[in-house]
């Protein structure tokens, strides 16, 4: 009698590759679902995808904050060659992204050159040569756009390796989509610094933190010069043009890993993690000096804008609660303040 069910070996191992696959999905849903904080869910998500598909290079265009309609390319990239005087950013209403944002599938690059697309953002992305382009997608909006480069194997994906790439898609759009609207629930809409109660609740857990391990930890509190006078002087409007620049000046003099916030009407803070008192003292000069340097505009005026600056480091022997750093720190601004200001002093 002839055997039957001759494949039945090759079914059992496409179902224990399924099953195999489900349970790396669940694994993976748990770890983009456990922070809300983008820079660790965008490696998370690149390093996720790098390790499942064999990638040798994996990036992630999304909106830079709240407020911001395009795509830029997420500095967290792996791989790719990336020329730094070009802007690497994708048009939110270009056709490119109308052809991406149009179904939720895995793109290639020949696909979009059958879509006969020829703006600024298709360039963008066809000089990055990637091998996958995936939209992020969720509740019907596009979040963000998934490069996937060149494969350790020099192979092209699957029909399968898609479909798991939409998976994890899914839940990396999802992800984002929380994250972002933590992130606007965090952010101080004017300014686009974090509000005072993020503040405060980030500062609890790096102090804590830092007692236990032993990091240093730095304080910067600094407050605009005689900001009362441009509002009298000028209105309200220039007063807040005031308030975005000095914000501006202050995200681009510090690290990713640092925290500033609007603290409370024109005075401003940035909590500094791992971060010595001298090393803090030259960002915070840096900072001083940058608004110094900057001319507003107004009208034919031009407005020259300075700020007080105060440091101090978390000290384990005198500092038991958080408050205490922030009132050294406030009293180390109030020294600049009384020594004629435009200046930073540190306690």
């Amino acid at each position: 009698m002839p055997e039957q069910n001759i494949t039945w070996p090759v079914e059992i191992e496409q179902y224990e590759r399924k099953i195999y696959d489900l349970k790396q999905i669940l694994e993976i849903s748990k770890g983009l679902s456990s922070t809300l904080d983008y820079n660790t869910l965008i490696d998370s998500i690149l390093l996720t995808l790098m390790g499942q598909m064999q990638l040798l290079k994996a990036g992630i265009f999304l909106r830079k904050g709240v407020g911001f309609d395009n795509f830029t390319l997420h500095r967290n990239y792996k791989g790719f060659e990336i020329d730094h005087t070009t802007e690497y950013e994708i048009i939110s209403l270009s056709e490119t992204v109308r052809f991406i944002a149009r179904e939720f599938r895995c793109f290639t690059l020949e696909d979009l050159i059958k879509g006969n697309l020829a703006d600024s953002s298709f360039s963008l992305l066809k000089m990055l040569d990637p091998g996958l382009i995936v939209p992020l997608v969720s509740k019907g909006e596009l979040n963000g756009i998934m490069i996937l480069g060149e494969r350790i194997k020099k192979v092209e994906f699957s029909p399968s390796e898609m479909d798991y790439v939409l998976q994890i898609a899914s839940l990396a759009g999802i992800a984002i989509h929380n994250a972002r609207l933590y992130d606007m629930a965090t952010t101080d809409m004017m300014t686009k610094l974090k509000i005072h109660h993020f503040f405060q609740a980030t500062l609890n857990e790096i102090f804590e933190k830092s007692l236990v391990t032993k990091k240093p930890l730095s304080l910067i509190m600094a407050d605009i010069d005689h900001f009362k006078d441009f509002n009298d002087r000028y209105g309200h409007i220039t007063g807040d043009s005031v308030l975005k620049m000095v914000a501006q000046v202050l995200m681009e003099n510090i690290r990713p890993s640092d925290t500033a916030a609007r603290y409370g009407g024109e005075e401003f803070a940035v909590i500094m993690p791992k971060t010595e008192i001298t090393e803090a003292l030259i960002a915070a000069e840096r900072i001083r000096e940058s608004i110094a340097n900057v001319k507003l505009k107004n009208g034919d005026d031009e407005l020259g804008i300075t700020i007080s600056i105060g440091i101090s480091q978390l000290d384990p022997e005198s500092d038991r609660v958080k408050e205490d750093l922030i009132s050294r720190t406030d009293r180390a601004l109030y020294v600049s303040k009384k020594n004629g200001r435009n200046r930073v002093s540190f306690l």
